[in-house]
């Protein structure tokens, strides 16, 4: 088979170079059978999950498991998981798509997500072929369910300082795990956990646990703010028995597991927000259309299509840029499988590539969702706040999602040190641009022919949104050096302009490639929902840069930089008001968002 040659970026890469709109994977890309399976997802929530929500969040035993086989015997528990282990063998884009079409299912997504993702994956990557024949087919098909446990009392964010230990037994059959984990999703009802511990107080190491396992007990359900159906458990092992055969990996690598496991989670994270999203979006529009005040429906109310318009704006944002990266890593995937890396290998090696991304991914699929539902309540007015309307579960599930799968702070600082850590390795070539950026700054500025073209003036805007992320980091790299690390709201003040410039980008490249297929005519609300991001995104990256300018420059290297960041962040007006009144008209016409 020959294996098509794509000029895809390496991660980060998009900082310093142009992506190409036509190498671009966009939602409009999606082939009939991946169309299919978004549809089986949503028949399968409006079936089977919709209907016994109450009975859920009440933790109705069996109920949660019983759900899981549901899925299994449709095959969503298994779509990327290898055939020869009674998997579908389908690619990341299919993948991803099962985690958004399944989004909205409130705590049967976060069961669903746990045991396919964390519940599976690091014995799927990390496992003996043992291990795999024992345990992948019945993860698969939910004859047994899956679960992680990693997170302990005074551990969270700080993974590695995970207090469990592990010691060989005398005959050298068994380690005994003793400690304790907490917050453990699906633990109530799993029959397999991956256990991270210290062999040797240091060598922290990962073990694959089963319930019924000598000297392992679990706690009681915790009562939760939200995702109430979502079983979590403390887990407590007593020198529980784990047979030698049971280490996952090698001894002393467990961090690679957990945080190569992550970079793939955080992706599936911001799907699943985004189904949830939708789902949530449309609940709001349709009780705008018949909810009536002054003798008329709230979706003609101007305060009200303005919210319904930028939940549609940060959704199709969202859309842009998560299937932009998911196709980036399907791509180097292929290309790493095709190089000889094994199944584990190649996919482990693509998120590890766009582990920027990932984290960029999970920041705003999560803050994209907390407003989505946030607004949704206020669309609902005081029945939002009552149990009896969906909308207001939504809002308290949501809330989780800028905590799990690392905080957004620790994603936000890991966007920006992933960054600088590769250009000190010689893999991103940041300090050349940056150094270009500061030239110009000195320079007069070019007031040349303008570009031509469809949407060039857009093309110029990212340009300069990427040229006032290089002066901003450049400088505070060169004022604050081996100190950058300690100053974490400048670090989160970058990474804010790192990811309105992504996803930026990625919209305009989805919008470029639509109008090439189909006309500008055919796109302008979609050039409308672009240019309504741009525009405001330009106000938050010159704050967030202004911001971390502030903390470490004065003088008159401040007063340039702030001039050159006015420039870098210098819009043409745009009427947004009535540009998010011709989305909300189409919300209100098609009875939700598909736009």
């Amino acid at each position: 088979m020959e294996t098509k040659q794509t000029t895809a970026l390496h991660g980060g890469e998009w900082l310093i170079k142009e992506s190409n709109p036509f190498d671009t994977f966009i939602y409009e890309d999606f082939n009939e059978e991946q169309n299919m399976v978004m549809d089986m997802c949503h028949q399968f929530l409006d079936a089977d999950v919709i209907p016994v929500l109450d009975k859920i969040d009440k933790m109705e035993p069996g109920l949660m498991p019983s759900l899981l086989e549901k899925a299994g015997e449709q095959g969503l528990l298994s779509t990327s998981l290898p055939e020869q282990y009674g998997g579908l063998g389908k690619d990341f884009i299919t993948s991803t798509i099962v985690n958004e079409g399944l989004g909205g299912g409130h705590s049967f997504s976060v069961a669903l997500a746990a045991h396919t993702g964390i519940g599976s994956l690091p014995i799927l990557y990390f496992g003996t072929e043992a291990q795999k024949q024992k345990y992948i087919p019945k993860l698969g098909s939910g004859e047994w369910k899956g679960s992680y446990g990693l997170t302990e009392p005074n551990s969270g964010s700080d993974a590695l300082g995970a207090k469990t230990t592990a010691k060989l037994s005398e005959d050298g059959k068994y380690y005994l795990l003793n400690g304790q984990k907490c917050w453990i999703t699906n633990g109530g009802f799993a029959d397999v956990y991956t256990v991270f511990a210290k062999i040797d107080g240091d060598k922290f190491t990962a073990f694959i646990v089963e319930r019924g396992f000598e000297g392992f007990t679990q706690g009681p359900e915790e009562h939760k703010m939200g995702i109430k159906g979502s079983s979590t458990v403390q887990l407590y092992f007593q020198d529980c028995k784990v047979p030698v055969e049971n280490l996952l990996g090698e001894i002393g690598r467990g961090h690679i597991i957990a945080f190569n496991i992550l970079n793939i989670g955080r992706l599936k994270l911001c799907a699943a927000a985004l189904g949830g999203a939708k789902r949530a979006a449309d609940i709001s529009i349709q009780y705008a259309k018949t909810r009536e005040q002054f003798k008329l429906p709230i979706a003609r109310f101007g305060a009200i299509r303005h919210k319904m318009a930028e939940m549609a704006i940060r959704m199709w944002v969202c859309e842009s840029a998560l299937y932009r990266a998911a196709k980036w890593i399907d791509d180097k995937e292929r290309e790493l499988e095709a190089s000889g890396k094994t199944f584990a290998e190649a996919l482990l090696g693509a998120a590890e590539e766009y582990a920027i991304e990932c984290a960029m991914l999970k920041v705003y699929g999560s803050e994209m969702l907390d407003y989505v539902v946030d607004e949704g309540v206020q669309i609902h007015g005081g029945n939002g706040f009552s149990d009896e309307y969906v909308i207001s579960k939504a809002y308290r599930d949501s809330r989780i999602n800028r905590i799990y799968e690392g905080t957004n702070e620790i994603n936000r600082l890991l966007t920006v040190d992933m960054v600088l850590k590769r250009a000190m390795k010689g893999k991103l070539d940041l300090m050349g641009p940056a150094l270009a950026v500061q030239k110009e700054l000195m320079s007069i500025p070019d007031f040349g022919a303008e570009e031509e073209g469809a949407f060039a003036k857009e093309r110029k805007y990212i340009v300069n949104f990427k040229k006032a992320i290089l002066m901003v980091a450049g400088a505070a790299v060169q004022k604050l050096m081996m100190q950058l690390d300690k100053e974490q709201e400048i670090l989160m003040n970058i990474a804010d302009m790192a990811i309105e410039t992504f996803n930026a980008e990625s919209a305009l490249l989805r919008l470029i490639k639509l109008a090439d297929s189909k006309g500008i005519e055919a796109v302008a609300l979609q050039a409308d929902i672009v240019r309504t991001y741009l525009y405001d995104a330009a106000d938050r990256i010159n704050k967030a840069g202004k911001d971390a300018l502030n903390g470490f420059a004065d003088g008159d290297e401040l007063r340039m930089m702030h001039i050159g960041l006015k420039r870098f962040t210098k819009l043409e007006p745009f009427n947004t008001k009535d540009a998010r009144r011709r989305i909300s008209d189409r919300l209100v016409a098609d009875n939700g968002y598909h736009i």
